[in-house]
């Protein structure tokens, strides 16, 4: 259940009421201001805050919309109303998901110091050769955030802010990959170093990798559009990108001449679970709420799924030179 309060001028109170013709709320007028409250079952609640803002005009400051989620509601006409409406897909409303990723297109100090963190650790893993040290690694990396938020900004054809949370994710992933080269360095000159087998792996590229990216970039996506905690969702992400880009820092230390097929992995795994991401957020079917927003985002979606269908040929066709 959903409340919504709309705060309105005198001269557009009526056009919301006609609006909720057929619903229960209740009005009371405060300082020449209406306020108008709607309790909601969920399933109807992206609908009804389209319909009232379709008629609600925001430029003026007096007018806005707010909406929260009770406790409880003890109700018989609001449990009725429960009863009666339309089972369908719950979608999560356009405002609450831009609240949700505001933060992905900036970066910080405490997201450069957790994915610097788990890049070092990460890197002890696969010195030691040890599978649980790593995945240990992904609880920390904040990848899933940058990666969402260029989804979600692309889905609703916000193209710079998209380009922000990209440019975020190749500043964490550079420093990754600067971080683990000067660390193998360091160590080398104290011990030589050796590549182990978990490194070994990470040198040979295979297009079920890429593959395996847009599956996890999807379901990830999908997971945390749902609700799932970002740390638990974002290790499927963390875990196909993070241990690639530090074998690519290491080989550059200890074994410069396989640096390209290194480089060539990490990349197949960024395109990868980005095009997941956008498949993602494409089938939850989120859009601008007005026409001419819907139309923009069309277009630079599709303008994204063209520039992701080159790099997939590009990388294919690198892949098989190799």
């Amino acid at each position: 259940m959903k409340k919504i309060v709309v705060h309105v001028r005198e001269d557009g109170h009526e056009k919301i009421e006609e609006v909720l013709e057929g619903l229960h709320y209740t009005i009371s007028l405060v300082q020449d201001i209406y306020e108008i409250t709607i309790y909601t079952p969920d399933e109807n609640l992206d609908d009804l805050i389209e319909k009232i803002q379709a008629v609600l005009d925001l430029r003026y400051n007096e007018n806005m919309i707010e909406v929260s989620t009770p406790e409880f509601v003890i109700s018989s006409l609001l449990k009725r109303a429960e009863k009666k409406v339309e089972k369908k897909e719950e979608k999560t409303p356009v405002e609450k998901l831009l609240d949700t990723v505001k933060g992905y297109g900036e970066l910080d100090l405490e997201k450069l110091s957790l994915t610097s963190i788990a890049g070092l650790v990460a890197l002890s893993g696969l010195l030691l050769d040890n599978q649980t040290i790593i995945i240990g690694a992904m609880l920390l990396s904040p990848i899933m955030g940058p990666i969402y938020g260029l989804a979600v900004y692309a889905a609703l054809g916000r193209i710079q802010n998209a380009l922000r949370c990209l440019g975020v994710l190749a500043a964490l992933l550079l420093s990754v990959f600067v971080l683990s080269a000067a660390a193998t360095f360091l160590i080398n000159i104290v011990m030589p170093l050796a590549l182990t087998d978990e490194i070994a792996i990470r040198l040979v590229v295979n297009p079920i990798y890429t593959l395996m990216a847009v599956l996890l970039g999807f379901a990830a996506v999908v997971a945390f559009n749902r609700g799932t905690s970002e740390v638990i969702a974002g290790v499927a992400i963390a875990a196909a990108i993070i241990p690639p880009t530090v074998v690519t820092g290491l080989v550059l230390v200890l074994q410069p001449m396989s640096l390209f097929s290194s480089a060539l992995l990490v990349a197949g795994q960024i395109v990868g679970l980005i095009a997941g991401a956008l498949v993602a957020v494409t089938l939850l079917k989120i859009e601008p709420r007005d026409t001419r927003g819907q139309t923009i985002a069309k277009r630079y979606l599709k303008w994204s799924v063209v520039l992701i269908v080159l790099l997939f040929a590009l990388l294919l066709w690198l892949t098989a030179l190799m």
